[in-house]
């Protein structure tokens, strides 16, 4: 039975298909569109992107007239006879072979000499970064300058940076979609990516994923970058080069200071600065810093992020399993929580740099923990609250954290076990809390 062609009806098909795609095209701003060319690499794969997207359209274009015309132009008519029949027809096949394989002559071209580009070696002076992948938090080395950190990477702008990508478990894959290149972390191999971030970029801050389903926290292994300066990053990174200093408060020791109260001493200036004091005790070593006066603390200013790279910041909402008395937060004593972090198991797992018992590699670096503007591999902002809540029970506000529940009385979703022998009164947490945010 011959069809009818009903126009009403496919007028509104093509309407309905028109506002669908009007509706896909509304949004806002897409802070992490890998369509920005913040880099050297983002801008060959953007240019790539466009080279394909005209001879794609164009191609497109071509088969569909030739598909409409043939439609119309040879539809069944009535008392139509029999088409004319182009089997065998040499030249008509020889034509539609050759025409596909020049659009992929045009098409081969630029992406192989993208792919020769974005897979040469780095140049010689390249930053070098180590990036290792963990279940589920991002650790970042920095071997030229023998600096260790944890989900925050600082890049200097117009500066190639060259990634050695690493995993210790199982596959990751390390992708900050606004300077573009997307790379897997493989076990028991070493990738390799390099970029140079624009010169041209002011300080600023992007988002960076975990692209490989890696376990049920894969969602939630994030991380931030930070494009600063030359010498913004000369000021972080002899910062971070810094063994942990901690800045207990302390009245100097008397003669009359009873025997196994904690000792007081001064840390060295260098510069003739009033002194500040360290504490020490039999448990735990005192925090050691490097000759001098130290360097002052310099991170990406929490006030910019807020105010001009809010997307960032990570929103994620407190879990509501367990809970925490409120009316402790920043009541903490530092040198209570030095004490305890000392001999708790924390130390079996962090490390901090200055300390040489605690040099553990299983769990982020803590060095300068409280310098850092996320914790948790990116999922929260490094504040009081969350911090808290953190350590009182990472595995439920991280699923599958291997860190374990510390707080007294809760629960492990792991274990099914109640925490009570060795767990943190909420107290206790508190003065950890301090300690860790005093790490700066």
């Amino acid at each position: 039975m011959v069809g009818t062609f009903r126009p009403r009806r496919m007028t509104s098909v093509a309407l309905l298909g028109a506002l669908a795609l009007g509706l896909a095209a509304c949004g806002g701003d897409y802070p992490n569109s890998t369509f920005n060319p913040n880099s050297d690499f983002n801008a060959a794969i953007d240019a790539l992107w466009d080279k394909l997207l005209i001879w794609g359209t164009l191609v497109f274009i071509a088969v569909e007239a030739a598909l409409v015309y043939t439609i119309f132009k040879f539809r069944r008519r009535p008392g139509g006879g029999m088409p004319k029949q182009v089997h065998g027809n040499t030249a008509l096949e020889i034509t539609w072979t050759a025409i596909p394989a020049v659009i992929l002559i045009f098409i081969a071209i630029p992406t192989v000499r993208t792919i020769f580009k974005t897979q040469a070696k780095a140049a010689p002076e390249a930053l070098q970064v180590e990036v290792i992948g963990h279940q589920w938090w991002w650790e970042f080395r920095y071997p030229q300058y023998g600096i260790t950190t944890a989900n925050e990477l600082y890049l200097p702008s117009g500066r190639t940076v060259n990634f050695q990508l690493k995993t210790v478990d199982v596959l990751h894959s390390f992708w900050i979609p606004q300077m573009g290149g997307k790379r897997d972390l493989i076990s028991n191999r070493t990738n390799y990516l390099w970029f140079t971030p624009n010169k041209e970029l002011p300080s600023s801050a992007w988002n960076g994923f975990c692209a490989e389903f890696c376990g049920p926290s894969h969602a939630n292994m994030r991380f931030k970058v930070f494009t600063v300066t030359d010498d913004e990053f000369g000021q972080w990174a002899a910062h971070q080069k810094q063994p942990a200093i901690f800045p207990a408060v302390a009245l100097a020791p008397s003669a009359a200071t009873p025997v196994g109260a904690p000792r007081v001493a001064p840390v060295p200036s260098g510069t003739g600065s009033t002194p500040r004091l360290q504490l020490a005790s039999a448990t735990m070593p005192a925090d050691t810093t490097a000759p001098g006066a130290p360097v002052p603390v310099w991170v990406f200013p929490k006030e910019k992020l807020e105010k001009d790279f809010a997307f960032t910041i990570p929103k994620t909402p407190l879990t509501n399993q367990i809970s925490y008395d409120d009316a402790l937060l920043g009541k903490g004593d530092a040198e209570r929580g030095r004490q305890l972090y000392g001999k708790s198991s924390c130390i079996g797992c962090h490390a901090i740099a200055g300390t040489p018992f605690n040099m553990a590699a299983i769990g982020p670096n803590l060095t300068h923990v409280g310098s850092r503007h996320t914790i948790a591999g990116g999922l929260y902002p490094n504040d009081t609250k969350h911090l808290s809540y953190w350590i009182k029970s990472a595995p439920h506000m991280k699923p599958g954290s291997i860190m374990p529940s510390l707080g007294k009385g809760v629960t492990d979703p792991k274990t099914k076990m109640v925490v009570n022998v060795g767990g943190l009164t909420d107290a206790e947490v508190a003065d950890i809390v301090a300690y860790l945010q005093a790490l700066k």
